[in-house]
């Protein structure tokens, strides 16, 4: 329960790792409290972290999450302890959310982040989205050519089907899947994708794993997942992390965190054990 490999590459991470991205969108904490969640998280053994170049405001503040987390990283002199993991292809024209796949604008973003990060390799590029109005494979053959400049060591995708991780595949070796994933929002189970990166062994990586901002509401007040906290005395948001890390050893939930008490609590779910019968209830959740 307590470590995962990320693909078939033999590095080993903390089973619960950190989702940056609260520490820096609209309602970010001060960079102080900021500090103090990245803090408490590597103290507790944490050792990878989540972001991407668009965890920001808008495009005048890209990047800010990345030159955020190497900030802390050198104040804690953990910046060899901790793999950061980040992403490429969307941008955020006034605040929005929008994909671009484009090849040339992932060498950009990829660049950026390298200066951001403040190394010569990130270890973990992510393809934020898949772009419609790009041919999958041109994205696919940029992310591959900047590991092969060694500006990149291993490649994730994000935000994909079944399908297009098997496209990927057929050109690339692939480490990780990021998607969203919960007990309320079961798709990746349903669709055989998560059993498809087990498979392959490609780490899947559950990012809003207790339900991002509504699911996390939702979480704290659903009968079933209170009465499995009262019993395993622990708060709701363990069990749910600790039902994905059932589910798979080859499962990386990534819950964000704002508050160093939630990091905390978070990475104490490697140690909830959770019997078959409970583990089977919270399977039907998302049906109800």
């Amino acid at each position: 329960m307590k470590q995962r490999e990320l693909g078939n590459t033999g590095l080993m991470l903390k089973a619960i790792g950190l989702g940056a991205m609260p520490l820096s969108i609209s309602g970010r904490p001060d960079e102080t409290q900021a500090f103090a969640v990245i803090e408490a998280f590597v103290a507790d053994g944490g050792n990878f972290i989540d972001t991407a170049n668009v965890y920001c405001l808008d495009d005048d503040d890209i990047g800010h999450n990345e030159r955020l987390i190497r900030r802390a990283l050198d104040s804690l002199g953990a910046n060899g302890r901790v793999m950061v993991a980040t992403k490429g292809g969307l941008r955020r024209p006034g605040g929005a959310w929008v994909v671009d796949g484009d090849p040339g604008w992932l060498r950009q973003s990829c660049e950026n982040s390298l200066r951001a990060l403040q190394t010569d390799c990130i270890g973990l590029y992510q393809l934020h989205a898949v772009d419609p109005k790009v041919d999958f494979r041109r994205s696919l053959e940029a992310l591959v050519k900047l590991q092969e400049e060694g500006k990149v060591r291993y490649l994730g995708l994000s935000n994909v089907s079944p399908a297009q991780l098997e496209q990927a595949l057929d050109f690339t070796v692939i480490a990780s899947v990021q998607n969203r994933c919960n007990l309320f929002d079961q798709q990746d189970f349903h669709n055989g994708l998560i059993d498809f990166c087990q498979a392959r062994r490609i780490t899947y990586i559950p990012y809003s794993p207790v339900g991002g901002h509504h699911g996390h509401l939702r979480l704290g007040q659903e009968p079933l997942p209170q009465q499995l906290a009262t019993r395993y005395q622990c708060s709701p948001y363990r069990v749910a992390l600790a039902w994905l890390l059932h589910k798979g050893r080859h499962i990386l939930p990534i819950p964000g965190a704002s508050k160093v008490a939630s990091i905390r609590d978070s990475l104490r779910a490697t140690e909830l054990k959770l019997n078959a019968e409970d583990i089977a209830v919270i399977d039907r959740l998302a049906g109800q």
